[in-house]
């Protein structure tokens, strides 16, 4: 029988596979918009099994990380067990899920067609960063029609 963290790391990486599947191919469409209108639908779950895994572990994380500056060798050690693995894995697909929808709004609100935002919301996938800022360089007439004149919190 498999453990409990293969199983949710499983789970958890198929859980989003349809939400990047109708962004990519159908981000125009009604039940895209429907499914990515809301972060309860897209990112509670995820949000939810990654509590479960870090709240049992929350204060050996806070004294870790906040006893000393974090090191690549720190970093590396955590990630020696697999209940962390788990962790930073769900961060990862959550957060990329996040910035993906973020950028698959802009693609749509410009209008970029699918030979453009298909591309872009993969690289969001593969490498949110990248293709974050990819979707921020192709969606640049989103900011050119504001103007930032509007004071934080007006």
């Amino acid at each position: 029988m498999l453990p409990l963290i293969d199983i949710l790391f499983w789970i958890s990486s198929l859980y989003i596979l349809p939400f990047w599947l109708m962004m990519w191919f159908a981000p125009n469409h009604e039940r895209t918009e429907a499914l990515m209108r809301s972060e309860w639908v897209y990112l509670a779950p995820l949000a939810v099994v990654y509590a479960i895994a870090v709240l049992p572990n929350i204060v050996d994380i806070f004294i870790l990380l906040g006893s000393e500056m974090p090191t690549p060798n720190i970093v590396v050690g955590m990630f020696e067990e697999r209940e962390v693995i788990l962790v930073g894995w769900l961060h990862f697909l959550a957060f990329d899920l996040f910035v993906g929808r973020w950028t698959w709004q802009r693609l749509v609100a410009t209008g970029k067609p699918l030979y453009v935002s298909t591309p872009v919301l993969i690289l969001s996938m593969m490498v949110a960063p990248l293709g974050a800022l990819i979707g921020m360089l192709v969606t640049r007439e989103l900011n050119d029609d504001k103007t930032e004149t509007t004071p934080v919190g007006a």
